[in-house]
Formats: structure tokens, C-alpha cells, sequence
């Protein structure tokens, strides 16, 4: 892909997530591409439907979460790493809750969008534990599969943003069970 051309996509997935958490899944495209300052030919082109659009970004979110974890590693120690990254997860499953429909819809046509994020996901949470386990800060009885089931259920609680500090306090509490006092 021509660089001017990755720039169109990364400005239109960007802009898109924005606006989708911002306004809802019908947001007309013509809009998104208007304010991602790209023609409709060229959002089209990329994403000849709003399905192959919602899907796209919602791959792309999940990129950039489990994009966070080596960054993340490299700037703190394994259990701040990885309380941050609990933290991005959060708000990435809060951002991405009005999206559930849409992806569901998709699922149902065939396309699976969660199998390989699910994968992704389940690779950075094991990276962060990894580095944890490496420095005898976490339970080694835990797999990333656990972590990312709590993960999940209390995104579920922060679903509703009055119900944010709770599952804060849940993550917390999640967190507080994982890690080894010494």
C-alpha cells in the first residue's frame, strides 16, 4: 500500500472510531469521510460497506490495545504495566460497547471479528504476565484466559459510565487477587 494511501485508511479508521463511540453506528459515512478530510471514493474504496468498515475498526482498536502491553513494559514496572493495561482494556471494551450489534451482525454472516482479536488479546495479557511471573510478582496458577474472563465481566460492569468507579474497584480487587505481597 502507497503511503498516501495508508494515511486515507489510518485517518478514516481513526475518525470512524471516533465518531461511531461519539454518535452511534449510523453516523453517515459521507460524514466520516468528510472529517477525515478524505473523498467518499476514497472511504469507499477502502471499506465498501459500513460492516467492512465497523469490522475494520474494531480490528484496528484491538491492534492498538494489544500494542499498548510491550510499550507499556518498557515504561514500567510488570504490575504497573500491567494495571495500565487493564485499565486500556477498559476503556477499549467501554468505547466499543455500542459496537456490539454491529459486530454480532457480522458474526452472523459468517465473518468471525473476535476469533484472532480474542487471540491478540490473550497474547499481550500473557506478555504482561510473563514479565510479572519473571519477577515473582504474580500467582503462576493463573492463566491469561482467567484474566481476560474477568477482564470481560467487569468491562460488562463498565458498561455505563455511572458505573465506572465500581468496576474500577473490581479491577482492583481482580488485581489484588493475582499479585504475590511480599
Amino acid at each position: 500500500m502507497r503511503a498516501d494511501a495508508r494515511r486515507n485508511r489510518e485517518k478514516i479508521l481513526a475518525t470512524a472510531a471516533q465518531m461511531f463511540a461519539a454518535e452511534g453506528l449510523e453516523v453517515h459515512l459521507e460524514r466520516i469521510a468528510k472529517e477525515a478530510g478524505v473523498g467518499t471514493g476514497t472511504l469507499y474504496r477502502n471499506f465498501p460497506t459500513r460492516e467492512t468498515l465497523v469490522e475494520a475498526v474494531y480490528r484496528n482498536e484491538v491492534a492498538q490495545l494489544c500494542d499498548a502491553a510491550p510499550a507499556l513494559l518498557l515504561r514500567h514496572a510488570p504490575d504497573e504495566a500491567l494495571r495500565a493495561w487493564m485499565r486500556l482494556f477498559l476503556d477499549y471494551a467501554t468505547a466499543k460497547h455500542g459496537m456490539i450489534d454491529a459486530l454480532r451482525a457480522i458474526a452472523a454472516t459468517g465473518n468471525n471479528p473476535y476469533g484472532h482479536s480474542r487471540e491478540l488479546i490473550q497474547a499481550a495479557v500473557a506478555s504482561l504476565m510473563s514479565a510479572c511471573a519473571a519477577d515473582g510478582m504474580i500467582r503462576t496458577d493463573i492463566q491469561p484466559s482467567d484474566i481476560g474472563a474477568a477482564l470481560e465481566g467487569i468491562a460488562l460492569t463498565s458498561a455505563r459510565p455511572e458505573l465506572r468507579r465500581q468496576a474500577e474497584r473490581l479491577l482492583d480487587l481482580t488485581l489484588d487477587g493475582l499479585m504475590i505481597r511480599r
